[in-house]
């Protein structure tokens, strides 16, 4: 009505809704409710938990921000303000297959789709992902460990070349000093080159693939890359690799090892769940940080369904898939001159 009073006379506006001119005048000075002002409170720490994790968080991941500001308040309110507001987290785009399964396999399998880990340096999962940007394509090499999901190694490279999962290989085995570790990946010729296996077996890594194709047999670094594509590069074109590569670090080094929540390791981040396992001789739950999966489901996975009070973005279809590798990219399971890997019988 006050945005009308202009155009039309209050008495006339207020006849037509059944309401007392009085009534109006009272409800227009009354002060705003002891519910309404805590209401604003909130939104106002709202808005700086959300910019505080560059705009992904959703209503789960900053009512545990509030937590642990003091603020007791539930994750439906908390919904409920940020839907009024506008404020969205973000959501995963589908997932697409891109790949063909094929015959054989250079290692064996000694992950079978479970990826729990009791503590640290038990098991790493590594994988390589592309990153467009208007000068070419940044190629990412990374290596989780699957009890933290902390990213302990990784690299960055222009091709396609061994050198990138080497580098990633070294700079976990620089950080982590691991004895006996598992490194599971898929079947691609970096992975399955001479060079490589030669390096696992100097540092005592014992090496582990999938299955060709089969994006649930490295499901933990495909979650990686799924929340990269998620809260970063969807969000962002790149002019030069350059700035690609400086987003990539920022994000790695400076959020998601350091202030990203995960909702696996009772929504910690991975640095400070590695400290609470290392605090203590009883820590609450050993992490489970994706469970295994055994049977594989019927056709393409289905996306998640979220309900209104979740407060995300509904996913958009066009643009860009992180799996997908784009016109003119070097493909990474491309055929080499090297022959395959070989276990070692010394």
């Amino acid at each position: 009505m006050s945005e009308n009073q202009a155009v039309y006379p209050i008495a006339t506006m207020c006849r037509l809704l059944g309401i007392s001119t009085s009534g109006y005048y009272a409800w227009a000075k009354r002060a705003p409710s002891r519910r309404a002002r805590e209401d604003a409170a909130l939104l106002a720490e709202i808005r700086m938990a959300h910019v505080a994790s560059h705009g992904t968080y959703g209503a789960p991941r900053i009512q545990i921000d509030l937590a642990e500001k003091g603020f007791r308040v539930g994750r439906k309110r908390v919904a409920r303000l940020m839907v009024a507001a506008g404020i969205v987290g973000v959501s995963r785009r589908k997932f697409v297959r891109t790949t063909v399964k094929g015959a054989g396999r250079p290692a064996p399998d000694l992950v079978d789709r479970d990826f729990t880990a009791q503590k640290p340096n038990q098991l790493w999962v590594a994988d390589i992902t592309y990153v467009p940007t208007t000068s070419g394509f940044l190629y990412l090499a990374v290596v989780l460990d699957a009890c933290s999901r902390r990213v302990v190694g990784w690299s960055m490279a222009t091709t396609l070349a061994t050198s990138l999962v080497l580098d990633a290989l070294e700079m976990a085995l620089s950080t982590r000093r691991p004895n006996g570790v598992i490194h599971h990946s898929d079947q691609g010729s970096q992975y399955t080159s001479l060079e490589f296996g030669r390096r696992c077996r100097e540092a005592g890594v014992r090496p582990s693939m999938g299955s060709v194709g089969d994006a649930y047999d490295n499901a933990l670094c495909e979650s990686f890359f799924a929340t990269l594509e998620c809260e970063l590069l969807a969000r962002r074109r790149f002019k030069t690799q350059a700035e690609a590569r400086l987003a990539l670090f920022q994000f790695i080094e400076g959020f998601y090892n350091r202030r990203r929540r995960h909702s696996s390791i009772d929504y910690l981040s991975p640095i400070d769940y590695e400290r609470r396992l290392l605090a203590g001789p009883d820590p609450r739950q050993p992490a489970s940080v994706l469970a295994a999966v055994k049977d594989k489901p019927f056709g393409r996975p289905q996306a998640a369904v979220l309900d209104g009070h979740s407060a995300r973005r509904p996913p958009r279809h066009a643009g860009r898939d992180g799996r997908m590798a784009p016109p003119g990219a070097e493909q990474k399971n491309a055929p080499t001159q090297e022959q395959p890997l070989t276990p070692d019988t010394t």
